[in-house]
């Protein structure tokens, strides 16, 4: 089973399973991780949805430098969870589930593509108290830990 995160969901609501793939990007001590300003701000872990026909590994690459203008390598999965939430730039009720990465940040090629997100980088320490989803917050601390 699946480690849930934030709200349970509420009964007699349609969800839509949305697996989507997110990174955990270290350097030293800090994070790259990615600011959503509309309808934000929200401080993410860098990723997104994966697309028909993608895999998630490709979708992992294409997310992180969409949102942060990074390019990644040596993506390993950490783990996974699922939350319930509104996606209001969908107009959508989702079950997100969400497989989390750990990869090197290696080059920045420039600034986000992605309209409405800033690429920042933040200590650990800062981040698991600062991101967005309780999940996000749950894999930084683990990264602290030592995954």
């Amino acid at each position: 089973m699946i480690r849930r995160f934030g709200e349970s969901p509420e009964a007699g609501r349609t969800y839509t399973r949305r697996i989507g793939v997110y990174s955990l990007l270290p350097q030293g001590n800090r994070l790259l991780l990615t600011c959503q300003t509309e309808p934000g701000p929200d401080l993410q872990l860098p990723g997104g949805g994966i697309d028909p026909g993608e895999s998630p590994i490709t979708a992992l690459h294409r997310e992180v430098y969409e949102e942060t203008g990074w390019l990644i390598a040596a993506p390993r999965r950490v783990g996974a969870f699922r939350r319930f939430t509104y996606m209001p730039e969908y107009d959508l009720w989702a079950e997100k589930v969400c497989l989390i990465y750990r990869a090197r940040p290696v080059r920045r090629m420039g600034p986000p593509t992605e309209a409405f997100h800033e690429a920042l980088w933040m200590e650990a320490t800062d981040a698991v108290h600062l991101l967005g989803s309780e999940g996000d917050s749950f894999f930084a601390q683990r990264y602290l830990q030592g995954l």
